[in-house]
């Protein structure tokens, strides 16, 4: 494996999801955690997931601009939205599910937009991270 080119470091402490914080090393992110209300928490703070499609949605959006870019392909008005669900699987346990939103605005064709979509989602690290593990749809559109 190569030699990584950023670690960054987050602690949980407290009740994990359920009323707890995580911290990164830096201080920079520094939040309460609970469980929303849809899974019968009490809401009112952020959850794994939410920071997961944060994460998630802002690093495959910089590997779109980055595929773009290489493929010499202008990309204005773009956006990724991620959705991260949490689904219960059939041994009781939970697992995720995503769909990734993929927004460009006008001056580029569908099918060009689709190609740089994909590109984006072999190189994005969390893209490559869920592979094969979490069931992912790719929805791209264009304004």
């Amino acid at each position: 494996m190569s030699e990584p080119l950023y670690t960054t470091v987050a602690t949980s402490t407290g009740d994990g999801r359920s009323g707890g914080r995580a911290v990164t090393d830096d201080g920079l992110l520094d939040v309460t955690l609970a469980i929303p209300r849809a899974m019968g928490g009490p809401g009112g703070a952020t959850n794994p997931e939410q920071l997961f499609a944060a994460g998630w949605s802002s690093c495959f959006h910089s590997a779109l601009k980055l595929v773009a870019a290489q493929r010499k392909v202008p990309v204005v008005d773009s956006a990724v939205v991620a959705e991260v669900s949490v689904t219960p699987t059939p041994e009781g346990s939970f697992g995720l599910s995503a769909v990734l939103n993929v927004e460009f605005g006008g001056g580029i064709h569908q099918d060009v937009a689709e190609e740089i979509t994909e590109a984006a989602h072999s190189v994005c690290p969390y893209s490559v991270a869920t592979r094969g593990n979490i069931p992912v749809v790719l929805v791209t559109t264009v304004a």
